[in-house]
C-alpha cells in the first residue's frame, strides 16, 4: 500500500539554536524538542526528568470528595465493596490496582469482571444483580460507565451505590451515581483530559490515600500497572500519562508485581529493558487474551497472585489463551478480506463493514485493524451475540469514528468509545440499514486525503548525522507513545550496498546495510519488516529515499545502531 510521506516543516531557527546552545545538544535534538513544545531549559528538565510530584491534586477531578466520602462510609461501616471493570488490559489492570489498593484496608471486598459474550462491554444488569444479591452496597466501576444510565437507575432501585471511574467520552446524561469521575465530563476542570481507565482509578487512590494520612507510596506501588493500562489502551503519553509511564516502567523493569512478572517471563522478557513496545506488543495481548478466550477475571487473578507457582501456571495458561487467539485472528483476518476481495461493491466503499455471526467476538477488534492495514478506511467488524449483532469499530488517521457512528445512534442498540476505536450492537434487521447509513455518513464527513495512510516524519537527516550521542539523547524521548511518538527520520539518495536480502520464517522482511551518495564511509545496517516488496528497488543498487526510526540492535552480546524502515521510495530519473 502507497503511503504518503510528511515531512513537518522546520520549526523557528531562532528557538531551534537557542535551546540547542542552552542544553548543548544538536539541531536535530532541538528541533525534535520544540515540535514537542519545549522551548526552554526548564520545560526541556520537565520532559527528560518527569517527577512524580507533576501529578495533579486527584481533587481537581469533579465528584471526587464525594466518591472518597462514600469510601470513607462504606470502610466505616464495614460494608461489602465490589469492583468492577472491564475485560481488557485497561479495565483489568484497573481492578487488579483498585481492589489490591483496597484489600489490605478493607478485607471486606471483592472484584467482577463482565462475560464478553453473555454480558457484553460494561455495566451489566447481571453484574447489578450479582451485587445486590450478595449483600454488595458500594460498586466501583473502572473502565466503564459513563453511558450505563439506564443500568445505574436499576442499580439505584436496588439500594446499589456507584461510584464511576471512566475515562470515555460522556453521552447527553450522566448516571445518577455517587460520583462520577471522568476528566472528559464538560463540567469537570481537571487539566489533563487523557487518561486511561486505570489512571482514573489511580487518582480515586490519591485522593484517598491523602484523604486518610496513606503514604504516597502504597499507591505508586502499583504504577506497573498503570504503566501497562496507558501503553495498551494507546492514551497520548504526554503531561500526566507521560509522568505515570515513566515510572511504571521503572517498576515494571525493577520490581514489577509478582503476576506481572510472571508475564514477562512468559512472554520472553526476562532479563531485557521493556519498553512501552513490548507492553503492547507482548504483554498487553497476553493480558487481553484472557478476556477473549475465556473470562477477563482470570487475568485479574493472575495480576493479584500472590504466589510464585500460581502465577507461574495462570501465566502459562493465558500464553495459551494467546495463541489460541492468535489463530482465530489469522482465520478470520483471511475470511474477512475474502469478502471483500470477491465484492466490487465492497471494494470501492469508503468503508468496510462486514458481519459473519460464527466469527469469534474475541478478536474482530484485532480484525478490524488487521484490514486497515489493506483496506485503509473506517472499518467495522461484527459478529453475533446475545441475541444482537455486535462489534468493534476502527478508525483511521485524523478521522472521527465515533461521530460518525453516532449519528447511526438510531439503528444502534449501544455504542461507547473514542474518535479512534469504538464497540456497537444493533439488531439483525438493521444491519443493511446500518451498512449503508454508516457509509454514506463517512463519505460526506472524510476527506479523500484522509483515505491514505500517512508517515509523519521529524527531519531530514544524513547518515552523518547519525551517531552514538544522537541515539542516546534520542533515547531519553521515552517512553514513545501518541503525542510523544518515536521520531521517523528521512534520508535522501540511498543505497544498499549489495548486502540486502530477503529474511524472515515468511520471507517479507528485508535486511539491508545502506549508504548515502557522497558518502560511501558509512554504512548502516536497517531491518525492513514487511516491506520484502521493495527488494527489486535495493537489489540493483539503485537510488531511494528511506524514512525510519533510529534504533539499536542487540546480537550476541554486542549493541550497534539500526534503523528501523518504515517505507521505501523508489527515486525516478535521478
Amino acid at each position: 500500500m502507497d503511503k504518503k510521506w510528511i515531512i513537518k516543516p522546520k520549526e523557528d531557527e531562532q528557538k531551534i539554536n537557542d535551546l540547542a546552545e542552552s542544553l548543548s545538544v544538536s539541531e536535530i535534538i532541538a528541533n525534535l524538542l520544540v515540535q514537542r513544545g519545549i522551548t526552554n531549559f526548564e520545560d526541556a528538565k520537565q520532559f527528560f526528568r518527569p517527577e512524580l510530584s507533576q501529578l495533579y491534586d486527584p481533587f481537581l477531578m469533579k465528584d471526587m470528595e464525594m466518591a472518597v466520602g462514600r469510601l470513607d462510609i462504606a470502610i466505616k461501616n464495614n460494608e461489602k465493596i465490589l469492583v468492577y471493570g472491564d475485560y481488557d488490559v485497561d479495565g483489568t489492570t484497573a481492578v487488579a490496582t483498585v481492589y489490591s489498593f483496597f484489600k489490605k484496608i478493607h478485607p471486606n471486598i471483592d472484584y467482577y469482571i463482565p462475560d464478553r459474550y453473555s454480558e457484553g462491554y460494561g455495566i451489566s444488569y447481571k453484574g447489578i444483580d450479582f451485587a445486590a444479591e450478595n449483600n454488595f452496597s458500594l460498586v466501583i466501576a473502572l473502565d466503564c460507565g459513563i453511558k450505563a444510565v439506564e443500568k445505574i437507575d436499576y442499580a439505584n432501585d436496588k439500594d446499589v451505590d456507584f461510584i464511576i471511574c471512566d475515562h470515555h467520552t460522556p453521552g447527553d446524561m450522566l448516571p445518577e451515581a455517587v460520583a462520577v469521575l471522568d476528566p472528559k465530563r464538560n463540567d469537570c476542570d481537571y487539566p489533563f483530559k487523557e487518561l486511561s481507565g486505570c489512571g482514573v482509578g489511580f487518582k480515586l487512590l490519591q485522593a484517598f490515600a491523602r484523604s486518610n494520612k496513606i503514604s504516597d507510596d502504597e499507591v505508586f506501588s502499583y504504577l506497573d500497572l498503570a504503566a501497562v493500562s496507558i501503553a495498551s489502551d494507546i492514551v497520548p503519553i504526554i503531561d500526566e500519562n507521560r509522568v505515570l509511564a515513566y515510572y511504571g516502567l521503572k517498576k515494571l523493569n525493577n520490581d514489577p508485581q509478582l503476576g506481572l512478572k510472571s508475564i514477562i517471563k512468559t512472554s520472553g522478557l526476562e532479563k531485557k529493558e521493556i519498553f512501552i513496545t513490548d507492553i503492547v506488543f507482548k504483554i498487553g495481548p497476553r493480558i487481553n487474551a484472557a478476556g477473549r478466550i475465556e473470562t477477563g477475571a482470570k487475568a485479574v487473578e493472575l495480576l493479584i497472585a500472590d504466589d510464585t507457582n500460581k502465577a507461574n501456571n495462570m501465566s502459562s495458561d493465558i500464553n495459551d489463551n494467546n495463541n489460541t487467539r492468535k489463530d482465530f485472528d489469522s482465520t478470520i483476518t483471511q475470511q474477512a478480506l475474502k469478502m471483500i476481495e470477491v465484492s466490487e461493491e465492497l471494494k470501492n466503499r469508503k468503508t468496510t463493514v462486514l458481519y459473519n455471526p460464527k466469527w469469534h467476538k474475541g478478536v474482530i477488534g484485532i480484525v478490524a485493524s488487521r484490514l486497515i492495514e489493506t483496506y485503509y478506511r473506517p472499518t467495522i467488524v461484527l459478529t453475533q451475540s446475545n441475541g444482537l449483532i455486535t462489534g468493534s469499530a476502527r478508525s483511521v488517521q485524523g478521522f472521527n469514528l465515533y461521530n460518525a457512528i453516532d449519528a447511526c445512534k438510531d439503528l444502534l442498540e449501544n455504542f461507547g468509545g473514542h474518535k479512534f476505536a469504538a464497540g456497537l450492537s444493533l439488531k439483525k434487521e438493521n444491519l443493511k440499514a446500518f451498512q449503508d447509513k454508516f457509509e454514506q455518513v463517512v463519505s460526506q464527513q472524510i476527506k479523500p486525503d484522509q483515505l491514505i495512510p500517512k508517515i509523519n516524519i521529524d527531519a531530514k537527516v544524513k547518515f552523518d548525522d547519525i551517531n552514538p550521542k544522537l541515539y542516546r539523547i534520542l533515547k531519553q524521548f521515552q517512553p514513545f507513545g501518541p503525542n510523544n511518538m518515536s521520531p521517523v527520520f528521512v534520508t535522501e539518495n540511498v543505497f544498499d550496498t549489495g548486502n540486502g536480502k530477503i529474511v524472515g520464517k515468511d520471507k517479507n522482511h528485508l535486511r539491508l546495510s545502506l549508504l548515502q551518495k557522497g558518502n560511501t564511509n558509512k554504512s548502516l545496517p536497517a531491518i525492513a519488516f514487511r516491506q520484502s516488496d521493495c527488494y527489486d528497488i535495493i537489489k540493483e543498487k539503485q537510488l531511494f529515499s528511506v524514512c525510519y526510526n533510529i534504533d539499536e540492535n542487540n546480537f550476541n552480546g554486542n549493541t550497534s545502531i539500526q534503523l528501523k524502515v518504515k517505507d521505501i521510495k523508489e527515486i525516478i530519473n535521478c
